[in-house]
């Protein structure tokens, strides 16, 4: 049984494993998609580094607090809502990397054990008729929010130090940008899976 889980747990690691890094031109592959897929790839790559040091802030913020709460008894009014504008921000921002590196949540479960090519085919119809559609959407939706929340000045009500919303509204719309850019490499991996039997770099 724990042979079993193991070989689930390699075939999971080998399905992100696929996505990761940089891969040399297959031959049968088009100039123009390699192209794509390589620079929309470095893209999120670069995004995805640059994203990372909001950690930064994030530890500086809640550790202030912590410092001036526990030993100053100073509890901050906007460490609270601080930690939650850069986490939001880090999730959001760093969502199209994530894509690009394959850890997103996905039902593994059967399409572990699905050949490339079938891999191929699922991944580029469930990009095609749902990833693309709802993203566009929720584009839609969002820029309308962020909109509205600059022209209406809207502010955080569930603390005393009430702050502006829409920065954060703003990385939301930024990274459903994002994951539609990265969304463009997935797809033409996954059409060239469906059509060779095998992903790029394979």
């Amino acid at each position: 049984m724990s042979d079993n889980i193991q070989d689930y747990d390699l075939k999971d690691e080998l399905i992100a494993e696929r996505k990761v890094g940089y891969f040399e031109k297959p031959t049968d592959m088009s100039d123009l998609n390699y192209k794509i897929i390589i620079n929309i790839d470095k893209f999120s790559l670069m995004i995805g580094r640059i994203v990372s040091w909001i950690t930064v802030p994030l530890f500086l913020c809640m550790a202030y607090e912590v410092i001036a709460r526990k030993f100053f008894l100073a509890p901050t009014y906007w460490a609270y809502d601080m930690s939650r504008f850069f986490y939001g921000a880090m999730f959001m921002l760093g969502s199209g990397y994530a894509l690009s590196r394959g850890v997103h949540i996905r039902a593994d479960f059967l399409y572990r054990n699905f050949k490339a090519k079938t891999q191929g085919i699922v991944d580029f119809w469930l990009y095609l008729f749902f990833y693309f559609p709802g993203l566009i959407f929720f584009l839609y939706m969002t820029t309308i929010f962020v909109i509205e929340s600059m022209q209406r000045g809207e502010k955080g009500m569930d603390t005393a130090w009430m702050p502006y919303m829409w920065p954060i509204k703003s990385c939301l719309w930024i990274g459903i940008v994002l994951l539609l850019i990265q969304g463009i490499s997935e797809l033409l991996k996954s059409h060239y899976a469906m059509k060779k039997g095998k992903w790029p770099g394979e």
